[in-house]
């Protein structure tokens, strides 16, 4: 059964069908079902023991299937304080403790952040254009492991912005108005 507006559902992994609320704010526009289904097909060699980072969380719907699915830690960055009141009650009904919230604007998170994350979820508000410089600063400020996987959410009537030189797209889709990516980033060059 699908979920309800004003939910989202688990695809795999521990939390598998569990329903959670999401917040009723302007924008807000979690990935579907549809979408994190083939995202994490896509990343399922790849999520178990991986550190997450979920910018630009809004529903927390890519930073919660991550977990569900293994991850080992899962940041969440998210600005809205609605959004984050959410996610707040969603980490604790899941007992999620390996999902940490951040209460910050994401790009300046990314000024201050450290250490580096195996997995990056990058899916900015369409009218943003934070894309392309969220890219760089992860590139810049040295967030992402040698072999970081990337995915990029973005409206589907445009190219991607240009990326990392560092960064290669793996794979893409496109499902009605998203365009969805994942891209690998590779030093060995």
């Amino acid at each position: 059964m699908p979920p309800r507006p004003g939910e989202l559902r688990i695809i795999g992994g521990e939390w598998r069908s569990r329903k959670l609320p999401i917040a009723d704010v302007p924008g807000l526009r979690p990935s579907t079902d549809r979408v994190r289904e083939t995202l994490f097909n896509w990343l399922q060699a790849d999520i178990a023991g991986a550190r997450c980072l979920d910018l630009f969380a809004g529903s927390g719907a890519l930073g919660f299937e991550a977990a569900s699915r293994g991850a080992r830690e899962v940041v969440l960055v998210e600005s809205d304080v609605r959004a984050q009141a959410n996610l707040a009650s969603n980490i604790v009904l899941l007992q999620a403790r390996q999902v940490q919230l951040v209460r910050s604007d994401a790009m300046n998170w990314l000024q201050q952040a450290t250490g580096s994350f195996d997995v990056v979820f990058i899916d900015p508000p369409y009218a943003s254009q934070l894309l392309a410089p969220s890219c760089t600063l992860l590139e810049q400020r040295h967030l992402l492991a040698p072999q970081a996987k990337i995915y990029l959410e973005y409206p589907a009537q445009y190219e991607l912005p240009q990326l990392p030189v560092n960064w290669q797209i793996i794979r893409g889709k496109k499902a009605g108005q998203v365009g969805y990516y994942l891209a690998l980033r590779d030093d060995r060059g």
